[in-house]
């Protein structure tokens, strides 16, 4: 801080002991009636205010009839307050005062200075009637069922303890100066300070405090005058409404400052934004925007930058406007400064009007100043808030065309960094914006005045200003790089960490834990490298921007002595106060620059994105069904997933499909199948060839695509809900007697990416979906493969061939059994379509489709075999009587164990929901958050450090400017005590001293900020990757991205500066006070209120900002969420025309995270605005009273100085609380960290005392006792009573119903999901009492889900690095994928894509058959190992398994029959339980036997499909 001097202390004293000797003269200057005509006017202009409105109401008839029957129908009764009652008390007392000063008035005229009689009485007689009517207004407050008190009613309050306490100190001392003696009227002015000044309180808080009860007698508090019927209507906008006024004060947010400060705000308190501040509007405009630039350019691909520059060049210039109204203003007062002095100095000789014009110059600069700062920062976030807004949007619709090469180019982690992080800076760089026209006019203003007081010293000052300037060129490029680096660093640690969310089951059934997060860890490594040189390089830019006013100081002084210039005192002094007013450009240029650097990164990388190839509109010709008898025609077609290659993906691909056609599609894995329906679809991109397709389509994917929420929204998928058309879906589908067993039915909800469904569940529930759409074509891409046998029936019975039996359905399919049904089968190989024809005529050709074929009949054959090694079967019956029995039969073992089911009450608790809200803290933030993060690091010892060192920093500054003004000379005649080139060598000594405490204080914050940072987010990892499984079943990843990505940003980049401000705005108000009080204490008075009313809106504001930070919070994660939802499903989505429906829902998620945080800052506006006034109105405060001071009274000099620190303490008083609220907004990502810092923790991996020895499982037997699993405690158990052993070294297969418990069975043997009765051991150890990853580890699994990672193929197979390459390509070669690898040029490091999406589902799941192979652990579990594969391929896998694991532990759930049918023993689960348990031959022994009719039922499919084909 700039220091001004006292020359002489001398003078300093007597000037000081002269404020109480005032001159008779000085009310002389004033009309003696001066205070009497001031009171009367305001007085009467308050009566006239307030009568006004009540006279209207009374003069209403109407309104007094309606209110009387209101309160006759609704009693209403007011609790009073304490509040309430203490202002009527006061005002009565007001009242009594001036009744009683009106009669010793009457009595006698002696107790007056007034000569008017008039005017005298008028001067008592008026505050008589004001305290009346005060009181009648006070009164009719409960009537009113005000929550508030009027304003006018808090203003009168406010101006009347002013009046008060200024009249009676001027009475006091005019009475003592011409010694006089005080009478009962002068005591009564002293009685009456104590009343008003309660009521100035009162008109502070402005709360009545009532409380109104109704005629039910239940009592609350009323918030804002609305009802529940009100509150569920569509919230307005305030903003949208307001008035000029409201709008320059922003008290449009008053009502929702008034909820706020009652209770904790929800998201439906929070009121709309504008229209125009809609997502839905900025995304139009930006979208009209880059069609003018698309037609401007005539380019396909239209400048993002351009597009921008047109989107907000308008609202930019009004903000530009006001910006630089806002510099020019603030200039207004460094510039009279000079006059102001000069004035006292020639008090004798001038008017004192003179001084009130200039005071009020002083007012009106400030008070312009205010508005045009406020309304530019407010309209800077404004405009940021719907560039964010469209960008967002365009973002959002880019992801759902973008053609398969670009989304291979970007995952997922990117394109949210791009939402999150880069979208930003955008943000932020709109507010910075405005600095750059502020800039010039600042410079120049500052030059122009020390040019007034140095003349051609300014040229010096100008100079060193510019070197100081261009030491950013260098430091900005530097910090460009870093930033670029940090961006790359982030989206490769984001993208990993999303593939480590969505693969997070796969990775703890493997164990590979730790290996995922030494990964993590070692990317974020990489981003703290930069992180920390950025810091680094921060914190030496603010060691050159903090020691430049020092530098342009030393410069121009020493300039100034060479050029001959006398440097007097006041000539310093007035250097030095616009040297700190120069700093202010300095200090925002660093910034400026890096957040251009910063926003230029960000630019060109969403610029590059939105700039992506996307798939071909044109792809696919959509005719008209009236003019063709075909649906789906493809002729000569050729496609390419991988446009640059040169073998394409499908050739020659040859297509008519008739009207209400079913045609099957099989063939190898990888030949070609999936392709073929996305070339229908238009997914892949077509390289020649046409493609017509007539009608709507509906689409199922080979991999379930579920999105969050209920079951019902996801059949209904947009569509409006026809009970009868949906009971028919359901039905067809086979999903009644799933909704039965549900807690809620079809409203349960669904977690993210259908984590709580099974397989089959998630299959059917997709089928439904497409089903219920009515399409006219149906593409269905393996349906059947993740249902089992008799489920599998069904679908196809009552929807292939039921409810579409009219419509084109095409349908891609591995079992050979669904084959005979069909118009035409095509067979797939090597992308082409290599036969075409009806079952019968492939079989006689005799080809490849003969050894599909051949590979399903030789597994027929061997389940017949079986079969009939059994006794003699009876009649099978109908496939309807086998449906019934199998339905009856679960039926009895409900009903056997109907105990055992949930309670109602415990079903309906939770309805069904599995994600549950975000959790969110409520209240003000804990100080054992703030406590966590000062004391993260090293117990927080670096603290004191930062603090001594930025105390120093204001001590040695002080210290500097001290000296250079004690030791220059007062006037240009005096000769200096000292030398000047001693004087400026202890100047410069001292300030260069400074400047190192600050380097100091900036690189220890850098560390310490950067250290709790880093270790917050390794806490964090850890916690997360250690969580349960039903910590991700239940949290969308969404919510740890955006703790991963935003949050942790704000704790590496913002945290520690904004915290370290708030001590260090702190020191620096206690630096000025402390000189202050060695200026002139007298000013100093008045900033005990103003801090106490500062403190007072602090504590208002708070709880109203912190919660609307929260929810800004919360409310990011939906959109990211919603949108790596879409991106999963983009080709669903395009398949069933449902873009613009989703397109809308995000647009509807970006307005409920914008009305949050658009309030959040205009609450940031309001408070600062208010802030602002205090200080400008004591500023002015103390301006009229330096003017009234009679001359002599005080030095000019100490004046000027009085007045410059007066307006410095004012604005560092505000800083002080707007640091403190700016800390506490982000100290929420602080809170929002810590939250999944301390998760509860699955068990540990390893535990010592319970380590199995090395070779263990050697047997490989599985007991189960007892076992009783649920996935939640408010949720059904899932499996119930379990008991029963498989034998070490046998083949046990697990067949079932879907979701019947199978897949849940293998998590239990996992530990995926703990016991939560009984218990599970293997080879006589109780698995719950080892380590996980002793288990895990010693166990393989070929998932139901197949799961890659992006990297290599070695990567994949062998993430740990624990095996040869001549061990990785032996696995390959048993699991069938040998040639396909061998084939690329990179042969084992051939690229992996995010989620594998480069190969093709079933090589997917023969990956994860490699890893099995490569592991070789003594017990094998296969969950759907071999649903995604052709027939053939699938009995190749079970050979390799039978002699791979010949002397091991095989489970097997399948659901192809003659998978398991072989197996030692068979386990059938029913609704969770164990319904049967004995060999293949002894079940089929049971005509009742579920396995049995499961058995029937798939070897009689075949037959009955041909039936169906010959029906129909």
């Amino acid at each position: 801080m700039v220091l001004q001097d006292q020359d002489v202390s001398t003078s300093f004293f007597s000037a000081n002991l002269k404020f109480l000797q005032f001159q008779v003269t000085w009310m002389q200057l004033i009309s003696p009636c001066f205070w009497e005509e001031v009171c009367i006017i305001l007085q009467l202009g308050f009566v006239g205010i307030i009568l006004l409105p009540l006279v209207q109401k009374i003069s209403s008839k109407t309104s007094r009839n309606i209110a009387a029957q209101a309160s006759k129908d609704y009693p209403i009764v007011a609790k009073v307050s304490l509040s309430y009652r203490a202002s009527i008390v006061c005002s009565s007392l007001m009242l009594c005062i001036h009744v009683l000063k009106l009669l010793m008035l009457l009595y006698s005229m002696n107790d007056t200075r007034c000569n008017s009689k008039l005017e005298a009485y008028s001067s008592e007689i008026v505050p008589v009637i004001s305290w009346a009517v005060t009181i009648i207004v006070v009164c009719l407050v409960p009537k009113r069922k005000h929550i508030r008190f009027l304003w006018i009613l808090r203003t009168w309050w406010a101006f009347s303890f002013f009046f008060s306490i200024i009249s009676t100190v001027l009475d006091t001392y005019l009475k003592t100066e011409e010694h006089g003696y005080l009478k009962m009227i002068d005591y009564a002015n002293f009685i009456s300070l104590l009343p008003s000044f309660i009521l100035l309180i009162i008109s502070i808080r402005g709360k009545t405090g009532l409380i109104f009860i109704d005629s039910h007698n239940i009592a609350e508090p009323l918030l804002s005058g609305k009802t529940d019927k009100d509150s569920n209507k569509k919230r307005g906008s305030p903003y949208g409404k307001a008035t000029l006024f409201q709008l320059i004060t922003f008290s449009w947010l008053n009502q929702l400052f008034s909820v706020g400060i009652k209770k904790t705000l929800e998201e439906d308190d929070i009121p709309d934004v504008d229209v125009k501040d809609s997502a839905e509007f900025s995304s139009f405009a930006f979208d009209q925007n880059l069609k003018q630039v698309r037609e401007k350019d005539g380019s396909t691909n239209p400048s993002i930058h351009k597009a921008i520059f047109l989107f907000i060049r308008k609202k930019a210039a009004i903000n530009a406007m006001f910006a630089v109204i806002s510099a020019g203003a603030s200039y207004v007062g460094p510039y009279l400064i000079d006059d102001f002095v000069n004035f006292l100095a020639e008090k004798k000789t001038r008017d004192i009007k003179s001084g009130y014009v200039l005071a009020l110059a002083f007012l009106g600069a400030k008070m312009v100043e205010t508005i045009a700062q406020r309304q530019w920062i407010f309209g800077a976030r404004q405009l940021g808030l719907r560039l964010r807004a469209s960008l967002i949007s365009c973002i959002y619709k880019k992801g759902l065309v973008l053609s398969s090469p670009s989304r291979q180019s970007h995952t997922s982690g990117e394109i949210i960094n791009y939402m999150s992080v880069d979208i930003q800076r955008f943000t932020d760089f709109i507010w910075y914006l405005n600095i750059i026209w502020m800039l010039p006019i600042q410079i120049s203003l500052a030059i122009y005045i020390l040019h007034t007081s140095l003349g051609l010293g300014s040229l010096a000052a100008l100079a060193a200003t510019l070197i100081v300037m261009s030491c950013n060129i260098p430091i900005t490029r530097i910090q460009k790089r870093y930033q670029s680096k940090i961006m790359d660093a982030k989206d490769d640690r984001m993208k990993a960490t999303s593939e480590v969310l969505r693969s997070m089951k796969t990775i703890k059934l493997q164990a590979w834990d730790s290996q995922f997060l030494h990964k993590l860890e070692s990317l974020r490594k990489v981003e703290y490298k930069w992180l920390w040189k950025s810091l680094r390089l921060a914190a030496t830019s603010a060691f050159i921007f903090w020691g430049s006013p020092t530098f342009i100081s030393v410069v121009t002084f020493g300039a100034c002595m060479l050029m001959g210039i006398q440097l007097t005192a006041g000539r310093v002094l007035s250097a030095l106060a616009t040297f700190r007013m120069l700093q202010d450009p300095i200090f925002n240029l660093p910034d400026l620059l890096s957040v251009i650097a910063q926003a230029k990164v960000s630019a060109d990388r969403v610029a590059s994105y939105l700039q992506e190839e996307e798939i071909q509109q044109e792809a696919v010709e959509h005719v008209p069904r009236d003019q063709t008898s075909f649906d789906v025609e493809v002729d000569n077609g050729k496609f390419s997933w991988d446009p640059e290659s040169t073998n394409p993906t499908l050739n020659g691909v040859q297509l008519r499909v008739k009207r209400g056609m079913k045609v099957a599609i099989c063939g190898a894995v990888g030949s070609g199948k999936s392709s073929l329906l996305s070339c229908i679809l238009g997914e892949i991109e077509k390289l020649s060839g046409t493609v017509k397709v007539s009608g709507t389509k509906a689409y199922v994917p080979q991999s379930p695509w579920i999105l969050t929420g209920n079951i019902r929204e996801n059949i209904l998928f947009g569509n409006p809900y026809d009970n009868n058309k949906y009971d028919r879906t359901v039905k067809a589908c086979a999903l009644t007697k799933d909704f039965e067993l549900f807690a809620c039915g079809d409203l349960t909800e669904i977690g993210e990416r259908g984590i709580n469904m099974s397989g089959g569940q998630k299959q059917r529930i997709q089928i439904a979906r497409a089903v219920y759409q009515d399409a006219d074509i149906y593409l269905l891409d393996d349906p059947f493969s993740a249902v089992d046998a008799h489920t599998g029936t069904q679908l196809f019975e009552d929807c292939l061939m039921g409810i579409l039996k009219d419509k084109t359905v095409l349908y891609v399919t591995h079992q050979v059994e669904f084959l005979p049904a069909a118009d035409i089968i095509l067979v797939m190989q090597n992308g082409r379509i290599a036969q075409a024809g009806t079952f019968d005529e492939l079989l006689k050709q005799n080809i490849g489709f003969g050894n599909l074929v051949g590979a399903h009949k030789k597994a027929l054959e061997f389940v017949v075999t079986v079969e009939n090694s059994s006794k003699t079967c009876q009649d099978l019956g109908s496939d309807g009587e086998s449906d019934t029995d199998l339905t009856s039969n679960a039926q009895q073992l409900q009903q056997k164990h109907g105990s055992d089911r949930l309670h109602p009450q415990e079903i309906t608790e939770n309805g069904g929901k599995l994600v549950q809200d975000e959790e969110r803290e409520k209240g003000s933030i804990g100080k054992e958050v703030y406590w966590s993060y000062i004391t993260t690091v090293k117990g927080g010892f670096l603290i004191p450090i930062i603090l001594l060192a930025q105390s120093s920093f204001q001590v040695l500054q002080i210290a500097s400017n001290y000296w250079m003004a004690w030791a220059s000379p007062p006037t240009s005649e005096t000769e200096p005590t000292l030398g000047m080139k001693f004087v400026l060598l202890v100047y410069s000594l001292l300030a260069v001293g400074s400047s190192l405490c600050v380097l100091v204080r900036a690189m220890l914050v850098a560390v310490t900020g950067l250290w709790t940072a880093q270790t917050l987010f390794i806490n964090m990892l850890h916690s997360v990757l250690r969580a349960p499984m039903a910590f991700f079943d239940s949290t969308p990843a969404g919510r740890i991205l955006n703790r991963a990505s935003t949050d942790q940003s704000v704790l590496d980049l913002e945290m520690a500066s904004r915290l370290g401000w708030c001590a260090f705005s702190i020191i620096q108000i206690l630096g000025t006070i402390a000189v202050m009080s060695q200026v002139a204490w007298e000013v100093f008075v008045i900033f005990i209120p103003v801090t106490a009313i500062c403190l007072w809106y602090q504590q208002y504001y708070i709880p109203t900002a912190r919660e609307l930070a929260r929810l800004a919070g919360i409310q990011r994660a939906p959109i990211l969420h919603h949108f790596a939802e879409s991106l999963a499903g983009a080709a669903a989505i395009r398949a069933f025309d449902q873009e613009n429906r989703f397109i809308n829902a995000n647009l509807g998620l970006i307005d409920n995270h914008s009305r949050p945080w658009f309030h959040n800052v205009s609450a940031m506006e309001w408070l600062s605005f208010r802030l602002n006034l205090l200080s400008n109105f004591v500023f002015a405060f103390s301006l009229v009273v330096l003017v009234s001071l009679p001359d002599g009274t005080i030095n000019p000099s100490i004046a000027g100085l009085a007045v410059t620190y007066g307006i410095n303490l004012n604005v560092q008083q505000a800083s002080v609380i707007w640091n403190i609220c700016n800390a506490e907004n982000k100290m929420i990502s602080v809170e929002r960290i810590l939250q999944y810092s301390n998760l509860a923790s699955e068990s540990a991996l390893e535990i010592e005392e319970c380590r199995p020895h090395n070779n263990w499982p050697e047997v490989g037997t599985i007991c189960f006792r007892n076992l009783e699993i649920r996935y939640a405690e408010h949720l059904p158990s899932v499996l119930k009573n379990i008991s029963c052993t498989f034998p070490g070294r046998k083949k046990i297969g697990v067949v079932g119903r879907t979701g019947s418990g199978k897949s849940t069975l293998i998590q239990a043997i996992f530990r995926i999901v703990e016991p939560r009765e009984g218990s599970i051991i293997i080879d006589n150890v109780d698995i719950c009492k080892i380590g996980l990853h002793d288990l895990r580890s010693r166990l393989s699994i070929i998932p139901q889900d197949p799961t890659m990672f992006e990297g290599t193929v070695r990567g994949n197979l062998d993430p740990l690095v624990q095996y040869s390459d001549n061990e990785v390509w032996e696995a390959l070669d048993k699991c069938q994928l040998g040639e396909i690898v061998r084939a690329k040029e990179e042969k084992l490091d051939a690229t992996v894509i995010e989620n594998g999406e480069n190969w093709s589902v079933g090589q997917r799941q023969l990956f994860c058959l490699g890893r099995a192979l490569l592991k070789k652990s003594s017990i094998l579990v296969l969950d759907e190992a071999t649903a995604s594969v052709d027939s053939a391929t699938d009995g190749v896998i079970q050979k390799i398994i039978d002699q791979e694991f010949k002397d091991r532990t095989v489970v097997t759930i399948a659901h192809r029959i003659h998978t398991v049918i072989d197996s030692d023993l068979i386990l059938v689960l029913s609704d969770g339980r164990v319904a049967e348990f004995e060999s293949p031959a002894k079940l089929l022994e049971r005509e009742d036997s579920l396995f049995s009719k499961l058995i029937r039922e798939y070897s009689m499919r075949s037959k009955t499909f041909q039936q169906l084909k010959k029906s129909a």
